[in-house]
């Protein structure tokens, strides 16, 4: 089959379904926005976005008029493509950011699955999860405008997939029988317990298992992932753990948000909110995939916490790599994880049940190693590569043939 892929940061959700179906054989080409990726037997267009937003453009719409410059990007790539010859048998597409709006009008009626990953909706989810924010009529209205883009998607496209259930219950219910649930895997054989493993930090100090190692970790630092919540728990776990070792990966970007005024980040915010001791904790930003992998491996409790959103995928990875996790009592965590059976829950905004969460952790020793164990078990029965891309694959040929 000729295969087309079309995602702003290829390979990003399709990093092992790509190149999985490049080795059976298939004729793999991406389209992406993002420079400077190679995997070997894919064939990668790349293209740039042109400076957008007009004047006078109405505050509700730039992200729908975002969504509009990109679909033209990958509609020019993809005649282009069409007139070398090239049709495919199927696209596989995430419509998240417009990329896929006009892919039927460049190949009618050519199957398309689309990576179904969350709808937004300004009554339910992380929109209304924090009672101190409330919900701002703009917003509101704008997030209508931004389902917009989805709507028209969901419109033309054959099928979706979704990684979760709790993910999938988010989309209107008329769609849902169209859209299948298959996480996209983890390659569990990479990512796995390492009672050796050390972690060397940037001033030269390496921290090992079996030390009171706490690790956090998101893209961003920002509310969404509960950075604020972790940081206030962070500053009373120093108080009462004084030798606890806190280590933070993640950038000062803002992934799911709004940005903050003048330049400021949720880190630096929160530094000036909380007193903490700097020799405890460190800022590793964004690392190397093989670092974060120690990271997990040395972790003595691994914390996440998530408003009601898109699931990470350093949640399941921490599983698999043995971790004790404490984790947000919301929807897509419940989803993988049962407090006292392969981790612990705890109230996203309580912070005084965190840290005592977080001590159990640090407490539990050999005690605990059932619940770490029972982790990992969860990721390779029911979100391994191995369980997987079957599914996947599957999936794809189905599509494929629904002309």
């Amino acid at each position: 089959m000729n295969i087309l892929f079309v995602h702003q940061n290829f390979p990003a959700q399709y990093l092992h379904l790509a190149p999985h179906l490049a080795r059976a054989g298939h004729r793999v080409v991406a389209i992406s926005n993002r420079e400077g990726v190679a995997m070997a037997g894919i064939e990668i267009l790349n293209y740039v976005l042109p400076a957008r937003r007009a004047p006078g453009t109405h505050r509700y719409l730039p992200r729908t008029e975002e969504a509009v410059i990109r679909g033209e990007c990958v509609a020019a790539l993809s005649l282009q493509l069409a007139a070398s010859g090239f049709r495919p048998d199927i696209v596989c597409a995430h419509p998240g950011w417009g990329e896929a709006l006009y892919l039927d009008d460049v190949w009618k009626g050519v199957p398309q699955l689309h990576y179904c990953e969350f709808y937004f909706a300004p009554f339910r989810g992380a929109s209304q999860f924090r009672p101190r924010l409330p919900v701002s009529v703009d917003s509101i209205f704008e997030t209508r405008l931004r389902n917009a883009v989805f709507l028209l998607s969901l419109e033309v496209c054959h099928a979706g997939v979704s990684p979760t259930w709790w993910q999938w219950s988010q989309y209107p219910s008329p769609h849902r029988p169209r859209i299948a649930v298959v996480h996209d895997g983890i390659n569990v054989t990479m990512v796995r317990p390492d009672p050796a493993a050390v972690l060397s930090l940037p001033d030269g100090r390496q921290l090992a298992r079996g030390a009171p190692i706490v690790t956090y970790v998101s893209r961003n630092l920002e509310p969404i992932r509960g950075f604020p919540e972790f940081m206030r728990a962070a500053a009373l776990l120093l108080e009462r753990r004084p030798e606890t070792e806190i280590v933070i990966v993640g950038g000062d970007e803002v992934s799911y948000g709004a940005t903050l005024p003048d330049g400021d980040t949720w880190r630096q915010r929160m530094l000036r909110e909380v007193l903490i001791d700097a020799r405890r904790v460190h800022f590793l930003g964004k690392i190397p995939y093989t670092d974060y992998l120690k990271l997990l491996q040395v972790s003595a409790a691994h914390v996440y916490l998530t408003a009601p959103f898109v699931l990470s995928w350093s949640l399941v990875e921490a599983m698999a790599a043995g971790c004790l996790v404490v984790a947000s009592d919301t929807e897509p965590v419940r989803e993988l994880l049962t407090d006292g059976k392969n981790g612990l829950l705890v109230d996203f905004f309580d912070r005084d049940a965190l840290v005592r969460r977080i001590e159990e952790a640090l407490d539990g020793g050999p005690a605990f190693d059932a619940l770490r164990e029972a982790a990992r078990r969860t990721v390779c029965e029911s979100y391994s590569l191995a369980h997987c891309l079957p599914r996947q694959t599957s999936l794809v040929e189905r599509v494929a043939r629904m002309r």
